[in-house]
């Protein structure tokens, strides 16, 4: 069994920084990408952010300069740095990643439970 683990969200003001965590856990052959994405209340989730496992990076343009995201391969981890917090930016966000559990599994996707972040003064 498989499970990403988010951690991070929470309520900052307008302006603010928040860093999310993504562990996957289990049994894991390889972790291929890992991304971020986000689903506001009434709206569809939408991507965010993604990063390969050789490093090539993709942000959604509106978080653009605003958004880092980095993986610690060693750790199964894939980090989300979040500054220049704005209120559309307050989502339920969650983790995602391509995984093999063997050498022989084809990839699978899988999500996370989500972590809130709310932006409010």
């Amino acid at each position: 069994q498989v499970q990403l683990v988010e951690s991070g969200g929470g309520l900052v003001q307008p302006g603010g920084s928040l860093r999310l965590s993504c562990t996957a856990s289990g049994t894991i052959y390889r972790v291929e990408i890992m991304g971020w994405y986000r689903q506001a209340p009434g709206n569809q989730r939408e991507f965010v952010a993604s990063i390969t496992k050789d490093g090539r990076i993709n942000y959604k343009v509106s978080v653009k300069g605003r958004f880092t995201i980095s993986r610690d391969n060693a750790k199964n981890t894939v980090y989300l740095q979040m500054s220049g917090l704005k209120p559309e930016d307050t989502a339920l966000y969650y983790c995602n990643a391509d995984i093999s559990r063997r050498n022989d599994y084809p990839l699978t996707n899988y999500w996370g439970q989500g972590t809130r972040v709310t932006i409010s003064s």
